[in-house]
């Protein structure tokens, strides 16, 4: 017997007119691109810093022309792209000088301390933002928002999400991204009150591998692997003071896998800071981080090379990997202060996964934790990410090509190979 496809369910009318409004949105573009030059808006790191009053500091002054220098040279961006970069530079210009005000107003913001810091890191799509999401369940813990990138501000241990004005402009940027990258909610499902990677605070510096991802950049990101994260991660230290201010909690969870190439950065920052390093198959990880940068560049590119992006992807984590070595063996930390952790384990029991790293780090895991915690695996238990297919051909990697090289990882580190059938990937 044949099997027939399931009929499509019918679009409410609410979503057939978002659906109507972005396509419109997009043939707009479209048709504009057509009679407008390629240079249309003008780009450049001069009206970048004056709409910020002139307020960059030397170091983002620098990173901003690094990027801007790249853009021009690397990066063909459409219409929308060229539109974004302005508007989104702009922002992190503004950003950074509203903390250095707050800093000049307020100077005990700048004595307080950010304690015991808790670092998630390891591969893209390893789990990571899975990990994250569960740990800010936790109203004692700290992590910065999606909103607060945005609009940065303290956030109150009373705050109700669907109250906030923030969270609602937030939403509806994400939404219209949505609407141009329709396949990012699958891939990174996030919404206004989201945690948020600390690559979105770097970047208010100019000093983040977070537009090597979003654009092709690649001498902005050799600039910055030679010019080092101390400015960023001082400045990143500046925006959780100004996060905090007020609110009190134990400690800070942050992520994002890009702390892989910063690590030395972030201990001369929090010399306190302590680490949990997720583990996951690396050519599982490495299909999956591909289709999510071809992706969130589609918007922005004219053109897009699926196959450069994967020699971009794998060359650079196979060095990550190498990273992730190379820290463990240091014994730069005591052993209370890193803790390793497979994906397996975390996704197959996530809250004794989490208890196992409380533990590790001498925290209370309190029972309203858990409760949170429970509660948010009942509602979303893949943590919202659907599934995904693509062929890991189109990006030309080739995992039996690809697997030696990353062997010291996963035997070091213990992982369990996981078998990648050629046709699609579930993320």
């Amino acid at each position: 017997m044949i099997a027939t496809p399931s009929p499509v369910p019918p679009i409410p009318q609410q979503a057939r007119r978002k659906t109507i409004a972005y396509r419109t949105l997009s043939a707009c573009f479209s048709a504009a691109e057509a009679i407008l030059p390629h240079t249309w808006p003008k780009l450049s790191a001069q009206s970048i810093a004056a709409a910020a009053s002139g307020t960059l500091e030397p170091d983002a002054r620098e990173g901003l022309d690094r990027l801007m220098e790249s853009l021009a040279r690397e990066t063909r961006l459409s219409l929308f792209g060229r539109l974004s970069v302005r508007y989104d530079l702009t922002r992190l210009a503004r950003n950074a000088a509203t903390i250095a005000r707050l800093h000049t107003e307020l100077p005990e913001v700048g004595l307080e301390m950010v304690a015991k810091p808790i670092f998630i890191m390891g591969l893209p799509r390893s789990g990571t933002s899975f990990l994250h999401d569960l740990i800010a369940q936790d109203p004692d813990v700290l992590v910065p928002r999606v909103w607060q990138t945005l609009y940065p501000a303290p956030r109150p241990r009373n705050f109700v999400s669907r109250h906030s004005d923030e969270v609602r402009r937030t939403n509806r940027q994400l939404k219209t991204f949505a609407g141009m990258a329709p396949n990012f909610p699958a891939i990174h499902p996030i919404h206004g009150d989201s945690p948020q990677e600390c690559s979105e605070i770097t970047a208010h510096v100019f000093q983040s591998l977070r537009f090597d991802t979003t654009f092709r950049v690649p001498s902005y990101r050799k600039w910055l692997d030679s010019y080092g994260h101390d400015a960023a991660f001082a400045f990143h230290k500046r925006y959780l003071q100004a996060l905090q201010h007020d609110v009190g909690a134990k400690f800070w969870a942050l992520k994002c896998p890009d702390h892989t190439f910063s690590i030395p950065a972030i201990l001369r920052t929090y010399p306190d800071a302590r680490f949990v390093m997720v583990h996951r198959d690396p050519v599982h990880v490495f299909a999956s981080v591909a289709h999510m940068t071809e992706v969130l560049r589609g918007p922005f590119l004219r053109d897009i090379d699926p196959v450069e992006i994967g020699e971009q992807v794998t060359s650079r984590w196979i060095e990550g990997a190498r990273l992730l070595v190379e820290f463990d063996r240091s014994n730069a930390l005591p052993p209370e202060r890193l803790i390793n952790l497979q994906y397996e384990d975390l996704t197959s029991d996530p809250i004794a996964a989490i208890a196992r790293i409380y533990d590790h780090f001498g925290e209370e895991f309190s029972e309203t934790a858990r409760l949170a915690m429970r509660a948010s695996l009942a509602a979303s238990p893949r943590g919202g990410y659907g599934r995904n297919r693509y062929r890991l051909a189109d990006f030309g990697i080739n995992p039996d090509r690809l697997r030696p090289y990353f062997t010291p990882y996963i035997e070091y580190f213990g992982v369990k190979p996981r078998a990648t059938p050629e046709g699609s990937v579930g993320v």
